[in-house]
């Protein structure tokens, strides 16, 4: 009886050991697996930062194309004096924003005054003819398309982010280390009307 005793014991122990060593094996795969989707995680986030930074790239230089523009415009008799302080307070505006949120809105608000400023152009035949004015409105028409790819790879990025922070169990990981959906870019009321940059 006593052998039937300890061989119970033997398979008690070596069951109990198995469950343990399944339960460690489980409890590590679940931290690796934690790690790989934090890792992905931080690599999700640091290219919607590097994608907000092509953008900015792309804002700023708009911003530095508007002084040459404002001089050469300033240059037509009678030139719309309303104008040009909407287009200087909205590069202003673009130069004092912090956050992303302010930086769009203003980049929003330079973008109306630039279209304001086309339009009203057309009732200048001289600036039409001014080299200078002709070879600025073709950098800004290809800063333009230059920020709308970089918006556009933006949103990409934050989609890439936003799903991964939303699918299960990913949401867990994010949730503890603190990840966040980023704002996609949205276009600003009435953007869907194109500026006029043809002379």
């Amino acid at each position: 009886m006593a052998k039937e005793e300890v061989k119970q014991e033997k398979k008690k122990l070596s069951t109990g050991w198995l469950v343990a060593i399944a339960i460690i094996a489980v409890l590590v795969l679940m931290v690796i697996s934690a790690i790989g989707m934090r890792n992905n995680l931080v690599r999700l986030d640091t290219n919607v930062d590097g994608t907000w930074g092509n953008v900015q790239v792309q804002y700023q230089r708009r911003a530095d194309l508007i002084p040459n523009l404002v001089e050469t415009v300033k240059g037509a008799k009678n030139f719309e004096q309303q104008t040009l302080i909407a287009i200087t307070e909205a590069r202003s505006a673009w130069t004092n924003a912090k956050t992303p949120e302010e930086q769009v809105a203003a980049a929003n608000g330079m973008e109306s005054a630039l279209s304001r400023l086309m339009v009203v152009v057309e009732n200048y035949p001289e600036l039409k003819s001014n080299q200078n004015f002709l070879a600025l409105q073709d950098e800004l028409a290809n800063t333009e398309n230059k920020v709308a790819v970089e918006r556009g790879r933006y949103n990409t990025a934050v989609q890439g982010l936003n799903t991964q922070v939303r699918l299960f169990p990913t949401n867990i990981v994010a949730g503890i280390f603190g990840f966040k959906q980023r704002t996609f870019f949205n276009a600003a009321t009435g953007a869907e009307n194109a500026p006029p940059v043809v002379f």
